[in-house]
């Protein structure tokens, strides 16, 4: 099982926006092949940031939901909307 941690850095007029596209695409994104948990986290001290939460059974199900239709469709429509370039870690419990 691998986690992903995705920061996401809005521009405030558009934070509206993201949340269209997330509320469409999470259902989707949850019930992926692989994806066992996906949720929405805000910065409690600046609301513009806001991180995705998603757990995945290994490094190829998260691969091939990046290579999907989904992934792609999705990134389009949220990326134009950052006011920073999008930072991702993949992780792993080690302990």
């Amino acid at each position: 099982m691998i986690k992903r941690i995705v920061k996401l850095t809005f521009k405030p007029e558009l934070l509206p926006n993201f949340m269209e596209v997330f509320n469409n695409s999470a259902p989707l994104i949850r019930s992926f092949e692989g994806c066992h948990h996906m949720e929405l986290l805000q910065n409690t001290t600046d609301q513009r940031i806001l991180f995705t939460f998603s757990l995945w059974e290994n490094e190829a199900a998260l691969e091939n939901y990046r290579n999907s239709d989904l992934f792609k469709s999705t990134w389009a429509k949220t990326k134009i909307l950052f006011d920073e370039k999008a930072e991702a870690w993949t992780v792993e419990k080690i302990g």
